[in-house]
């Protein structure tokens, strides 16, 4: 779950693309600080889920992950891009959106962010509910079909409103967030609607949850890779 640098120098208002003049330093910790919030807010609410006979629901969950993904996103935009998710900083890195020098620590950044905050949901919460993992509930193939064209949606609309001068960018996280609600409607139930390697990464450590964790680390990159350079493709 969930969001999302300067070979194309563009205002420092940007999601993905013109990573704002900051230290690295400033950036890598925007970035940890950042997925840790969205993780603990995400595990936290399928935990009160599971706890308190389905209070949530599917619906809450997603309106509860899209609303962290949206606050984020205005709180920590200038500082590093908003990514909080590897498989976005991988396609802003392909497409010259993100330093390569950035990549890795900006990914080591969000895996250790969602391992914290899954620990730390871990050490609050008791018991744990497995379910905080994302395991697919269907068969391979559909599994990966399904977070590819999620996560290729997500980033085809962050590309398209923060890469794209024209875009209004005082509706970037608006339509992120709206992004991240719609896709967990439609894949929660099939596969957790992960979109983020660091968002699988860190539950898995806490549960042992690895089952067909290659979909997740696999597709997302792929369908953000896809979805990047879909909108770079009708814009050229």
């Amino acid at each position: 779950m969930s969001t999302t640098a300067t070979a194309i120098r563009r205002p420092p208002m940007q999601l993905a693309s013109g990573v704002p003049r900051t230290r690295c330093s400033d950036q890598v910790t925007a970035e940890f600080l950042g997925t840790f919030i969205l993780m603990f807010t995400q595990v936290s609410t399928i935990i009160m889920d599971e706890q308190h006979d389905g209070v949530e629901g599917l619906m809450g969950i997603a309106v509860s992950v899209g609303l962290a993904v949206t606050v984020l996103v205005f709180s920590t935009i200038h500082i590093s891009g908003c990514h909080l998710n590897p498989a976005v900083s991988i396609a802003m890195a392909v497409f010259g959106h993100l330093p390569p020098a950035h990549l890795v620590p900006y990914v080591a950044a969000q895996v250790l962010g969602s391992t914290a905050a899954s620990f730390v949901g871990n050490a609050i919460y008791h018991p744990v509910n497995p379910g905080i993992a994302t395991v697919p509930s269907v068969g391979i193939v559909e599994a990966f079909a399904v977070e590819f064209i999620i996560t290729l949606v997500l980033l085809f609309v962050i590309t398209a409103v923060a890469t794209d001068p024209h875009a209004v960018k005082e509706l970037i996280a608006v339509a992120v967030g709206a992004t991240v609600v719609m896709n967990i409607l439609v894949a929660g139930p099939s596969t957790g609607a992960s979109m983020n390697p660091a968002r699988t990464i860190g539950p898995a450590i806490v549960t042992g949850r690895y089952n067909k964790i290659w979909v997740y680390l696999l597709a997302t990159p792929l369908g953000a890779i896809a979805g990047a350079g879909s909108y770079v493709a009708i814009k050229l």
